[in-house]
Protein backbone atom coordinates (compact mmCIF):
# COMPACT_ATOMS: atom_id res chain seq x y z
CA UNK A 1 0.00 0.00 0.00
CA UNK A 2 3.02 2.19 1.10
CA UNK A 3 4.80 1.86 -2.56
CA UNK A 4 1.36 2.15 -4.09
CA UNK A 5 0.70 5.26 -2.64
CA UNK A 6 4.75 6.23 -3.16
CA UNK A 7 4.31 5.57 -6.96
CA UNK A 8 1.40 7.31 -7.34
CA UNK A 9 3.11 10.52 -5.91
CA UNK A 10 6.25 9.87 -8.05
CA UNK A 11 3.28 10.21 -11.06
CA UNK A 12 1.74 12.98 -10.20
CA UNK A 13 5.48 15.01 -9.79
CA UNK A 14 6.68 14.11 -13.00
CA UNK A 15 3.36 15.28 -14.44
CA UNK A 16 3.46 19.23 -12.87
CA UNK A 17 6.90 19.93 -14.07
CA UNK A 18 5.90 18.43 -17.41
CA UNK A 19 2.84 21.34 -17.41
CA UNK A 20 5.28 24.03 -15.84
CA UNK A 21 8.07 22.97 -19.73
CA UNK A 22 4.83 23.14 -21.32
CA UNK A 23 4.01 26.56 -20.27
CA UNK A 24 7.64 27.79 -20.81
CA UNK A 25 7.23 26.38 -24.44
CA UNK A 26 3.69 28.10 -25.13
CA UNK A 27 4.79 31.45 -24.13
CA UNK A 28 6.14 33.67 -26.59
CA UNK A 29 7.93 37.13 -26.48
CA UNK A 30 6.21 39.62 -28.19
CA UNK A 31 8.80 40.38 -30.94
CA UNK A 32 8.20 36.86 -31.96
CA UNK A 33 4.63 37.26 -32.92
CA UNK A 34 3.78 39.01 -36.29
CA UNK A 35 0.84 41.34 -36.64
CA UNK A 36 -2.34 39.26 -38.59
CA UNK A 37 -3.36 40.90 -41.64
CA UNK A 38 -6.80 42.88 -41.08
CA UNK A 39 -9.51 42.28 -43.91
CA UNK A 40 -9.57 45.07 -46.12
CA UNK A 41 -13.62 45.58 -45.72
CA UNK A 42 -13.01 45.93 -41.64
CA UNK A 43 -10.47 48.56 -42.25
CA UNK A 44 -13.26 50.65 -44.52
CA UNK A 45 -15.85 50.10 -41.68
CA UNK A 46 -13.35 50.96 -39.01
CA UNK A 47 -12.39 54.22 -40.76
CA UNK A 48 -15.74 55.31 -41.94
CA UNK A 49 -17.37 54.93 -37.98
CA UNK A 50 -14.34 57.07 -36.83
CA UNK A 51 -15.69 61.07 -36.22
CA UNK A 52 -15.66 63.39 -38.62
CA UNK A 53 -13.84 66.62 -37.75
CA UNK A 54 -15.60 69.86 -38.35
CA UNK A 55 -14.28 71.91 -41.57
CA UNK A 56 -12.17 75.11 -41.09
CA UNK A 57 -14.92 76.93 -42.92
CA UNK A 58 -17.27 76.12 -40.13
CA UNK A 59 -15.74 77.24 -37.05
CA UNK A 60 -14.47 80.50 -38.89
CA UNK A 61 -17.96 81.68 -39.70
CA UNK A 62 -18.82 80.29 -36.17
CA UNK A 63 -16.07 82.82 -34.71
CA UNK A 64 -16.72 85.56 -36.49
CA UNK A 65 -20.42 85.35 -35.67
CA UNK A 66 -19.88 85.91 -31.73
CA UNK A 67 -23.35 88.26 -31.29
CA UNK A 68 -26.26 85.90 -30.35
CA UNK A 69 -29.70 87.30 -31.49
CA UNK A 70 -32.05 88.93 -29.15
CA UNK A 71 -35.67 89.73 -28.54
CA UNK A 72 -36.92 92.25 -27.26
CA UNK A 73 -40.65 93.47 -26.54
CA UNK A 74 -42.27 97.62 -26.56
CA UNK A 75 -45.50 98.37 -25.83
CA UNK A 76 -47.66 101.16 -26.33
CA UNK A 77 -51.38 101.50 -25.96
CA UNK A 78 -52.82 97.88 -26.67
CA UNK A 79 -50.10 97.11 -29.09
CA UNK A 80 -47.28 94.96 -28.53
CA UNK A 81 -43.76 94.50 -30.39
CA UNK A 82 -41.23 91.96 -30.47
CA UNK A 83 -38.16 93.15 -31.98
CA UNK A 84 -35.82 89.95 -33.18
CA UNK A 85 -31.99 91.81 -33.64
CA UNK A 86 -29.06 89.32 -35.26
CA UNK A 87 -26.18 89.85 -37.71
CA UNK A 88 -26.89 91.23 -40.94
CA UNK A 89 -27.04 93.91 -43.83
CA UNK A 90 -29.25 96.57 -42.01
CA UNK A 91 -32.13 95.26 -43.39
CA UNK A 92 -35.23 96.24 -41.02
CA UNK A 93 -38.83 94.25 -41.47
CA UNK A 94 -42.08 95.07 -40.00
CA UNK A 95 -44.40 92.14 -39.59
CA UNK A 96 -42.39 90.70 -42.48
CA UNK A 97 -42.47 93.10 -44.90
CA UNK A 98 -39.68 95.77 -45.84
CA UNK A 99 -40.23 99.12 -43.89
CA UNK A 100 -38.97 100.99 -47.23
CA UNK A 101 -42.29 99.13 -48.53
CA UNK A 102 -44.52 101.16 -46.23
CA UNK A 103 -46.60 103.86 -47.59
CA UNK A 104 -47.07 106.16 -44.67
CA UNK A 105 -43.62 107.99 -44.61
CA UNK A 106 -44.26 109.27 -41.06
CA UNK A 107 -44.95 105.79 -39.45
CA UNK A 108 -41.87 104.81 -41.52
CA UNK A 109 -40.30 107.56 -39.70
CA UNK A 110 -41.03 106.85 -36.41
CA UNK A 111 -39.93 103.24 -36.53
CA UNK A 112 -36.48 103.71 -37.94
CA UNK A 113 -35.80 106.56 -35.47
CA UNK A 114 -33.85 104.49 -33.31
CA UNK A 115 -31.24 103.03 -36.07
CA UNK A 116 -30.66 106.78 -37.13
CA UNK A 117 -29.00 107.55 -33.81
CA UNK A 118 -26.79 104.22 -33.65
CA UNK A 119 -25.03 105.71 -36.71
CA UNK A 120 -22.95 103.24 -39.56
CA UNK A 121 -23.27 100.11 -36.53
CA UNK A 122 -26.91 99.88 -37.83
CA UNK A 123 -25.80 98.16 -41.51
CA UNK A 124 -24.33 95.52 -39.48
CA UNK A 125 -27.46 94.24 -37.89
CA UNK A 126 -31.16 92.69 -39.28
CA UNK A 127 -34.10 93.61 -37.53
CA UNK A 128 -37.47 91.95 -37.37
CA UNK A 129 -40.52 93.28 -35.73
CA UNK A 130 -43.97 91.56 -34.99
CA UNK A 131 -46.81 93.71 -33.90
CA UNK A 132 -49.97 92.92 -32.81
CA UNK A 133 -52.83 94.99 -31.31
CA UNK A 134 -53.82 98.50 -31.57
CA UNK A 135 -53.84 100.88 -34.58
CA UNK A 136 -51.36 102.22 -36.84
CA UNK A 137 -49.61 104.67 -34.61
CA UNK A 138 -49.73 102.57 -31.60
CA UNK A 139 -48.29 99.60 -33.31
CA UNK A 140 -45.19 101.81 -35.08
CA UNK A 141 -44.61 103.59 -31.61
CA UNK A 142 -44.23 99.91 -30.09
CA UNK A 143 -42.16 98.85 -32.97
CA UNK A 144 -40.02 101.74 -32.21
CA UNK A 145 -39.58 101.37 -28.36
CA UNK A 146 -38.80 97.96 -29.02
CA UNK A 147 -35.95 98.62 -31.83
CA UNK A 148 -34.38 100.34 -29.22
CA UNK A 149 -33.81 98.42 -26.55
CA UNK A 150 -32.63 96.15 -28.59
CA UNK A 151 -29.93 97.69 -30.29
CA UNK A 152 -29.22 98.93 -26.67
CA UNK A 153 -28.81 94.97 -25.59
CA UNK A 154 -27.02 94.22 -28.74
CA UNK A 155 -24.57 97.15 -28.54
CA UNK A 156 -23.44 97.44 -24.88
CA UNK A 157 -20.09 99.96 -25.81
CA UNK A 158 -21.61 102.07 -27.28
CA UNK A 159 -23.44 103.28 -24.00
CA UNK A 160 -26.87 103.79 -26.29
CA UNK A 161 -29.12 103.76 -23.23
CA UNK A 162 -28.29 107.11 -21.83
CA UNK A 163 -28.25 108.86 -25.55
CA UNK A 164 -31.59 107.33 -26.18
CA UNK A 165 -32.80 108.61 -22.46
CA UNK A 166 -31.43 112.31 -23.87
CA UNK A 167 -33.23 112.20 -26.73
CA UNK A 168 -36.25 110.79 -25.65
CA UNK A 169 -37.45 108.87 -23.04
CA UNK A 170 -39.90 106.99 -24.19
CA UNK A 171 -37.47 105.31 -27.23
CA UNK A 172 -36.37 103.10 -23.55
CA UNK A 173 -38.81 103.13 -21.68
CA UNK A 174 -41.97 101.82 -22.19
CA UNK A 175 -45.11 104.30 -21.83
CA UNK A 176 -47.83 102.82 -18.95
CA UNK A 177 -50.34 105.03 -20.33
CA UNK A 178 -54.02 103.04 -21.06
CA UNK A 179 -57.39 104.40 -22.47
CA UNK A 180 -59.48 104.60 -19.47
CA UNK A 181 -62.50 102.79 -19.78
CA UNK A 182 -66.25 103.76 -20.92
CA UNK A 183 -68.70 104.49 -18.36
CA UNK A 184 -72.38 104.76 -18.64
CA UNK A 185 -74.33 108.00 -19.68
CA UNK A 186 -71.52 108.47 -22.44
CA UNK A 187 -70.16 107.38 -25.55
CA UNK A 188 -66.75 107.60 -24.10
CA UNK A 189 -64.88 107.74 -20.33
CA UNK A 190 -65.78 111.03 -19.36
CA UNK A 191 -67.91 112.63 -22.28
CA UNK A 192 -71.38 112.84 -21.61
CA UNK A 193 -74.64 112.38 -23.99
CA UNK A 194 -75.86 116.12 -24.63
CA UNK A 195 -79.74 116.86 -23.82
CA UNK A 196 -82.14 118.41 -26.02
CA UNK A 197 -85.13 120.37 -24.92
CA UNK A 198 -86.14 120.99 -28.70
Amino acid sequence: MVEEKKLIKKKVAPKKSEEKDSKAVTEVTPEQVSPSPVPTEVADKVVSSAPKKKSASKKATASSSDKVALVLRGKRKSSVARAAISPGKGVVRFNRLNVTSLENKYVREIILEPTRYVGPAANEVDISVKVTGGGMMGQAQAARTAIANALVNYFPDLNLKDKFIDIDWSLIIEDTRRVESKKYRGPKARARFQKSYR
